[in-house]
């Protein structure tokens, strides 16, 4: 079974600019992620999407495949799934997982998990959302990308992380689940 890995990274956050490149545990969120996705067990490819140079650059740095978003993929408005479509395009696959940085303490068994779920449902997404997988055969047939949650496993696993950052203060909480106090502070 060949399975890409994948993260989607876009330079325009509007809640926490530049979220993709911020640091946490002194890397910077797509670089972790793309570690992350390494210590996966099955995943055989990592591609990260994105519409910046500099992301594209930063990812290069960690050993990911590249592929260049297209501005119509690149909007806020754009759902996940069309930018999957993408991916699976032009790296063909059995199964695609997207590990979603914005939980940066995932443990890479959520992903593989996901795959193994995908591979036997056709698609699943952990709770919280950090890791969602599906075969080929149903990204490429999917239908209504906005509701995700009607046609994917759901399963729970709190390995996924606690906090999904959008903002300083979510980077700020989950440096804190890490590290526990500084005094002062």
């Amino acid at each position: 079974m060949h399975v890409v890995g994948s993260i989607i990274a876009r330079l325009g956050s509007k809640r926490l600019p530049y979220k993709n490149l911020l640091p946490f545990a002194g890397k910077p969120l797509v670089g972790l992620g793309i570690e992350i996705l390494r210590r996966s067990r099955l995943v055989n490819q990592i591609v990260v999407s994105t519409e910046s140079e500099l992301i594209a650059r930063v990812a290069r740095d960690y050993g990911a495949t590249v592929i260049r978003r297209p501005e119509a993929l690149a909007a806020d408005n754009i759902p996940s799934v069309p930018v999957f479509q993408h991916i699976v395009t032009h790296f063909p696959c059995d199964v695609h997982v997207n590990f979603n940085i914005n939980l940066p303490r995932c443990a890479p068994e959520v992903i593989d998990r996901a795959v193994e779920l995908a591979a036997e449902k056709g698609e699943a997404l952990s709770v919280p959302y950090a890791a969602w997988a599906q075969t080929s055969d149903r990204l490429l047939n999917y239908g209504d990308p906005w509701a995700p949650e009607k046609k994917a496993f759901l399963f729970d696993d709190l390995r996924a992380g606690t906090t999904d950052v959008h903002t300083i203060e979510d980077l700020l909480s989950v440096y804190r689940e890490a590290q526990g106090p500084i005094e002062g502070w």
